[in-house]
């Protein structure tokens, strides 16, 4: 086995460096490619057989989303925008998304065709 080297070390930090950007540009593409006027556009489609749909919301209330509601089959799954851009929803609250469509989708997968049941907020 190989010594450890800081010249090694240092090799293998910058990789991940270099690795974890790509990353980011990709995912800051994919979210820019769906926001318009500064927020997400709205979508409707039936994702693995369940209805998502996601669209701004005006007012107050309890929405954490930036102003925006995502549903699936028309139960609301609550989703809320990371400061870094990124989408967490109940369903898949550790798993950071790019989009509040991906977050809709993702929650479809782990649902595994449950029903989404609704969160009371009192």
């Amino acid at each position: 086995m190989p010594e450890l080297t800081r010249r090694r070390a240092l090799g293998a930090a910058a990789a991940l460096a270099a690795a974890a950007g790509s990353q980011a540009v990709a995912a800051s593409s994919v979210s820019a490619a769906e926001h318009h006027h500064g927020g997400p556009e709205s979508f409707d489609e039936v994702y693995r057989g369940r209805r998502i749909e996601g669209r701004p919301v005006s007012g107050s209330g309890h929405h954490h989303g930036a102003g925006y509601a995502v549903f699936v089959d028309g139960v609301e799954l609550h989703v809320m925008q990371n400061a870094d851009g990124s989408w967490i929803s109940v369903v898949s609250h550790y798993d950071p998304l790019p989009t509040p469509r991906a977050a809709a989708r993702a929650a479809v997968v782990e649902l595994q065709g449950a029903p989404l049941v609704p969160l009371n907020a009192s």
